[in-house]
């Protein structure tokens, strides 16, 4: 099967589901009409099975190019050959501002003529369903055999014609005509029987992203970057719950072959905490206060002496069952594939100090949150008081037991010491005499427990003899001074076992604790910025800003990161991944900040 490599695609999306587009032009994913519905469009995790939607010349040898219109989540896909020039303009309308879900791609010849192939060629709950066509005049009906999934129609400008459940056309094109295709949503009539429709949708969604982007508060050095990983991320919000996934996409590998394939398309309390610090540094507070709604939801539903669950479905469900679809070969056959996530019924501790120390952030500079809010907060910091001891699967989510992690631990020192901020700063009742203690006791076990004298660094959990990239962390949750000994000689321990020049690993697999999975992986992103962050808030601005620039280096052709990068600098992993593009903002901030100083 041939694939093309996880970095050769761009995201579109409509702030209900995303889906990415190849540089040769094709369509290779996408779930609908949801980020968490199943696929109709999978071909990058199985070319047979899977589904796509290729438009391209049908002849010839074409150069292609791929970028944003500037400001938007607008992509344009360009074809350069002999017979001439084309470009595909594919974006998402956004659906409140009158449109039903689906896509819209517009395929333009600048120069000469140029004959194009089109092919969609959808495929059911993740390759599962079959499904009929009804042709009709300009458009065709997908309907799938599951009643319960939605029907897709396909509307074209050019004649269709059907081949083997596939919707084909192919068509002639000179500079300056036009060809259009909309995929939405079956579901009566639709404002896409407008003649205009493409145009004015056109105009619409740009209007909207480049509105959006231009409230962003950075004007800082690195703001194409920024920008682009802001728009990246206000991708991954859900417009209707207010929630955010981690990636839009399941499947794709952390190692080629390996079976580190997990599905990413729903919302972790951490990514989205993270999520809400970001936007709330550039000045988006729309999104914030939907997620705070969101979180204040999922805080109701808590039962008595029970702590948050790891990761919800986007409408708050708590139910992810992880299955695996035994039909789909898998990126570059790297199997199983999995959908759903059973890492969501694990023991996480370190989400409540990310939590916590969003919503004081929140409380600052957005909304101030509610009594009633405070209240259920102040039963989570009570499970906390009681629970911080617990060993976890901890951030990385290991699947080879429980381990007392460092960064959990210190996560639960956060929780409290926001919650005690957030009480004196609101003047909450609060226990705060008690939290007091419980605070103090768990920074003098995190000194006295994970503190290797020998390596003179902390440790990734008790007992341990290697670090954790998650500790880089811990001078900018300000459990401890940038420039503290103790912290100035765990970095240099990092730094000789998981930096290669501005790559960073998140553990040695081999001595860390067991993740419960026989295979290696690859540097993630989010740490090399975390990296950077660290040398600034230390002071080393010479050194941050030139690994800064070095990790941009590494994004593909249009500012996108994946989740890790392998030996040769190819993606790996769930695609475009949250976290990367979190960190980035966080790193150029903050350098940002001392730079000018």
């Amino acid at each position: 099967m041939n694939y093309q490599p996880i970095e050769n695609y761009g995201v579109i999306g409509d702030l209900a589901t995303a889906a990415l587009v190849s540089l040769g032009g094709s369509i290779d994913f996408m779930c609908f009409p949801h980020f968490d519905s199943p696929t109709i469009f999978a071909a990058l995790l199985d070319s047979k099975n899977g589904g796509t939607f290729q438009i391209a010349p049908a002849s010839g040898e074409f150069k292609n190019r791929q970028r944003y219109f500037p400001d938007t989540n607008i992509l344009l896909t360009r074809f350069l050959g002999e017979s001439g020039i084309a470009e595909i303009s594919d974006f998402m309308p956004v659906q409140h501002l009158g449109h039903s879900y689906g896509l819209i791609r517009r395929v333009k010849v600048v120069r000469g003529e140029i004959k194009f192939r089109m092919v969609c060629a959808p495929k059911f709950d993740y390759g599962r369903a079959s499904h009929s066509i009804e042709k009709k005049p300009h458009e065709v009906i997908f309907v799938p055999a599951e009643k319960k999934l939605p029907a897709l129609r396909l509307r074209s400008s050019v004649p269709l014609k059907i081949e083997n459940g596939a919707a084909v056309a192919e068509f002639k094109l000179r500079a300056d005509q036009t060809a259009s295709f909309i995929l939405e949503e079956a579901n009566g009539e639709s404002p896409s029987a407008n003649p205009d429709y493409v145009s004015d949708a056109f105009k619409e969604t740009m209007n909207f992203w480049i509105d959006w982007i231009s409230r962003s508060k950075y004007r800082g050095r690195w703001r194409e970057m920024v920008n682009r990983s802001a728009l990246t991320l206000k991708l991954l919000t859900s417009q209707k719950h207010g929630s955010l996934v981690a990636a839009p996409t399941f499947g794709l590998p952390e190692n080629i072959g390996g079976a580190r394939n997990w599905d990413y398309r729903y919302t972790w309390i951490r990514d989205a905490s993270f999520t809400l610090y970001a936007l709330m540094r550039l000045g988006y507070t729309e999104e914030t206060q939907a997620f705070m709604h969101w979180m204040e939801l999922r805080c109701r539903e808590l039962k008595p002496g029970k702590p948050l669950q790891v990761m919800y479905r986007l409408d708050g469900r708590r139910e992810l069952p992880e299955t695996i679809l035994k039909n789909f070969a898998g990126y570059q056959n790297s199997s199983p594939v999995r959908i759903g996530n059973a890492a969501g019924d694990q023991l996480q501790l370190d989400i409540y100090g990310e939590l916590l120390d969003s919503i004081l952030i929140y409380d600052k500079h957005g909304e101030p949150i509610s009594y009633d809010f405070w209240m259920n907060l102040t039963k989570l910091v009570e499970w906390v008081c009681k629970n911080w001891r617990q060993p976890d699967q901890g951030i990385w989510e290991v699947r080879g037991g429980a381990q007392p992690f460092l960064y959990s631990r210190a996560m639960c020192w956060v929780a409290i010491d926001r919650a005690m901020e957030l009480a004196r700063r609101r003047s909450f009742p609060a226990p705060l005499v008690r939290w007091h203690r419980i605070r103090d006791e768990i920074y003098k076990d995190i000194y006295e427990t994970f503190w290797n004298p020998k390596l003179k660094s902390f440790v990734q959990f008790h007992g341990a003899q290697t670090v954790d990239a998650a500790s880089l962390l811990l001078p900018m949750v300000k459990f401890i001074s940038p420039t503290d000994p103790r912290w100035k000689s765990t970095l240099l321990a990092i730094e000789k076992n998981l930096v290669e020049d501005s790559l960073v690993y998140r553990y040695q697999p081999e001595k860390a604790a067991a993740d419960g999975m026989n295979s290696r992986e690859g540097t993630f992103s989010m740490c090399s910025f975390w990296y950077v962050e660290c040398l600034a808030r230390a002071g080393d601005l010479k050194r941050a800003r030139f690994i800064f620039e070095k990790a941009l280096g590494y994004s593909n052709h249009l500012g996108l990161y994946a989740e890790q990068l392998g030996r040769c600098g190819e993606h790996l992993g769930n695609f475009p991944q949250a976290l990367s593009h979190i960190a980035l903002i966080s790193a150029a901030w903050n350098l940002d900040e001392r730079l000018n100083r």
